[in-house]
């Protein structure tokens, strides 16, 4: 049943190195991940439901764009 489940996934910045900035993340993640794995701030408001078999080994969820349709 895993391929039925859902996660909530959130776009996110972290501060960077030595900056005053933060940077903007270029996939989302779920809040956990990003708040303990990837040490970045939630942006609140973006949150996407997404099957679970869309997220890489790392907990990463990137949009593939596909234009006005579905991939074949």
């Amino acid at each position: 049943m895993r391929e039925h489940e859902t996660v909530t996934v959130y776009s996110f910045r972290v501060q960077e190195f030595l900056r005053e900035s933060a940077t903007h993340s270029t996939f989302k993640a779920s809040r956990d991940s990003i708040v303990n794995k990837f040490k970045g701030e939630v942006l609140e408001g973006t949150g996407e439901e997404v099957p679970v078999a869309e997220l890489d080994a790392q907990g990463r969820h990137r949009r593939i764009a596909t234009g006005w349709g579905e991939l074949p």
